[in-house]
This record gives structure tokens, C-alpha cells and sequence, in this order.
């Protein structure tokens, strides 16, 4: 059985896009260069079509990882959600404290489904450490995750939709 996505209607509107751009520009473009590098005659020694045929090939995976996405997607409906403790689709902020050194930080993060997992904006999945440790917490709680750098404290000190 297909595992279940689960996506913030950000998310979904993400993969759909990125559906549509794949199907109606990037297959036109793959279509266009096989088309091109056909022409330059032997294929036995001929780079071009098998980096043309490679592309399409990653494409087409592509559209495919995304469509039993879609099929399998379960789309949290954002407005129905409550502040009282964090959940997938929750926006939280956290005062992060590294034990090891006590150095404190402020961070904001949005808890997602992994797919739409992207650290570094701060969309954190529900299944990381950090995701999965914060889940069901409400504000004021302390959370001690440890991750490969060692031991992070989080305290919660919003929770918003």
C-alpha cells in the first residue's frame, strides 16, 4: 500500500505546479533536444541523445513520484486547526538552547508533511527528531531532542496557524 502524503494546501498548490510544468514545458523541451541530437545522425556515439534520454527518463520518474503523491495526498485544512498544541501545519516559534555550549537562539519553523520538508526556509517535517519531538507540545513546554550535533533543548514560546 502506497504511504499516505500528507500536504498544507501551500503544499499541494506546490505539487501541482510543479506537475504541470513538468508535463507541458519540461517534456516539450526533452522532446525538442532528442529531436535535435537525432539529427546529428549515428546514435552509437552520440552524447547529446543520451543525455536528451537520461533527462526525459529523470522527468518522467518525476512525474510520476508526483502523481502518487497527489493520489495518495491527504490536505490538512489549515482553518480548522487550533493553536493549543503543535500539529502538521502549525507555526511555531522556539528559543533553541545547544546543551553542550548553552548558546541560546530564536527560530521559527513550520511543521509539514516531509514532502514539503525544507530546513533551511524553516519547514520542518513531522517526521524529523525535531518534528516528531515537537508534536502534541504547547506553549511553555521544553522539548530536549537530540540530533547528530548533540543535545537541543526547545522551548515553545508561540504556537500560530
Amino acid at each position: 500500500m502506497a504511504k499516505q502524503v500528507i500536504l498544507t494546501e501551500e503544499g499541494l498548490a506546490a505539487l501541482e505546479n510543479e506537475l504541470e510544468e513538468l508535463k507541458s514545458v519540461k517534456r516539450k523541451e526533452i522532446a525538442e533536444k532528442i529531436k535535435v541530437a537525432l539529427s546529428f545522425g549515428d546514435l552509437s556515439e552520440n552524447s547529446e541523445y543520451d543525455e536528451a534520454k537520461n533527462d526525459q527518463a529523470m522527468i518522467e520518474a518525476r512525474i510520476a513520484d508526483i502523481e502518487a503523491m497527489l493520489k495518495n495526498a491527504t490536505v490538512i485544512d489549515e482553518s480548522e486547526l487550533g493553536t493549543d498544541n503543535i500539529h502538521i501545519g502549525s507555526k511555531i516559534e522556539v528559543k533553541v538552547t545547544v546543551a553542550s555550549t548553552g548558546h541560546t537562539s530564536m527560530k521559527e519553523y513550520r511543521i509539514v508533511g516531509s514532502n514539503e520538508a525544507n530546513p533551511r526556509a524553516g519547514r520542518i517535517s513531522d517526521e524529523s527528531a525535531i518534528g516528531k519531538a515537537l508534536l502534541e507540545h504547547a506553549v511553555g513546554d521544553v522539548v530536549e531532542v537530540e540530533v547528530p550535533a548533540g543535545t537541543m533543548i526547545y522551548e515553545v514560546l508561540s504556537i500560530s496557524k
